[in-house]
């Protein structure tokens, strides 16, 4: 049975999502309604987007929690109860700005606060012990807001095998597909990833991964370098510099580049200690920080375009790769992607350039993977995330009626 067979008026879902750059709760209101044909299923509207800013003090205690020796029971608690009623108003702020009522949306799609993920094949005394960890209380939203809250997405994913990333490739096979082109989706954030569809593909060969870092390196080197700038602003830093060669060819040769696929990172590889070791060399080599800055801006290009040769290339020639995230704001950083895809003919265009929201976009997408859940049905694809099957993510916090 469709989604286009349960539900035959309109949704009204609220999408939340905060990243891996951990910039703020990006909050956004869609509108969901059925499509006449199995191949678009479902269609989208966006209502209202906002981005909320975490408080200064919030900020600093999430990267503190992104340290496993600092992250203690009793801290991650305290936040994830505290994060819940950030989102909760969040998802008010937006509802209101859309002429909405509370009353009038079905659920609340959060992703949360992702601080730890390792979803490596690991195992013990016979049971998988890959995990994932989100915070950000489901529970709290759906009392604060009186509304259904879908939290907690990743983990039905990896019970399944799969790494519970990335995850909004699903809600691009919907949206995205083309008929007549291979489209990529790439997104800029903390981390990059990209979602490849083929012309007029099926949910079976759709397939997707995390690239590399996105933003990750360039934002920690700006907050160390240039404090109490947090990023590099329309690529201005990296535009006045240079790249240099021994520190790119060095940041090349992380394994990460060439594992196989499925594959998902984070933090964990390219975080703070990643940072703190460029920086040690930086001083020990003389560069100078923008040089520094425009060689980590140049190798989130070249890890796009070396993703694409490795993996996408020798399956499906692409025609189009749309940029989504954070990234999609920094020039310096689309030039030197253009250029580094030059050799191929690729149009390289924002989602803006389409008529969508660069900024919203994954926003969006948990909206859509929520209206799934609620609707019990799949919202994964095996093939992105390397699971054994789909399964229906997402845990579902209920408001007392009335």
């Amino acid at each position: 049975m469709g989604i286009h067979e349960r539900s035959a008026c309109p949704a009204y879902l609220v999408g939340l999502m905060s990243g891996t750059s951990v910039d703020g709760i990006d909050a956004a209101i869609v509108e969901f309604w059925s499509s006449a044909t199995e191949e678009q299923p479902v269609k989208a509207e966006l209502l209202a987007f906002e981005t909320i800013p975490y408080p200064k003090r919030i900020k600093q205690g999430l990267f503190d929690l992104f340290d496993p020796a600092q992250a203690t029971i009793d801290k991650v608690g305290a936040m994830n109860m505290q994060l819940g009623e950030l989102y909760a108003q969040a998802a008010l702020t937006v509802i209101g700005q859309s002429g909405l009522s509370p009353s009038q949306v079905l659920a609340i799609g959060s992703h949360g606060q992702t601080l730890y993920h390792a979803p490596e094949k690991k195992s013990k005394d016979g049971y998988s012990l890959r995990c994932t960890v989100q915070i950000g209380e489901g529970a709290v939203i759906a009392s604060r807001t009186g509304i259904p809250c879908v939290s907690d997405f990743r983990v039905a994913d990896l019970a399944m095998g799969g790494q519970g990333a990335p995850l909004v490739p699903f809600t691009d096979y919907l949206l995205f597909t083309d008929p007549r082109r291979t489209r990529l989706l790439q997104n800029i954030g903390g981390i990059g990833n990209v979602t490849v569809l083929p012309a007029h593909a099926s949910p079976e060969q759709v397939f997707a991964f995390d690239t590399g870092p996105g933003n990750m390196i360039i934002d920690g080197l700006v907050s160390q370098c240039y404090a109490p700038l947090t990023m590099d602003v329309g690529g201005v830093i990296a535009a006045s510099g240079q790249v240099i060669p021994e520190l790119l060819e060095w940041m090349k040769q992380d394994e990460y580049y060439r594992l196989p696929l499925p594959k998902s990172t984070g933090r964990e590889r390219f975080g703070s200690e990643y940072v703190s070791g460029i920086l040690d060399v930086m001083e020990e080599k003389g560069w100078i920080p923008q040089d520094v800055i425009a060689t980590a801006t140049h190798l989130t290009a070249w890890s796009i375009a070396d993703s694409y040769e490795r993996y996408v290339r020798p399956r499906y020639e692409a025609q189009q790769l749309l940029v989504g995230g954070g990234g999609s704001y920094n020039p310096t950083l689309l030039h030197a992607l253009r250029s580094q895809l030059a050799p191929h003919p690729i149009e390289v265009l924002t989602m803006e350039e389409i008529g969508a929201n660069s900024e919203a976009k994954e926003a969006i997408a948990f909206a859509l993977l929520a209206y799934y859940t609620m609707n019990r049905l799949p919202n994964t694809i095996p093939g992105a995330t390397g699971a054994a099957s789909p399964v229906i993510m997402g845990k579902v916090s209920y408001p007392l009626p009335g």
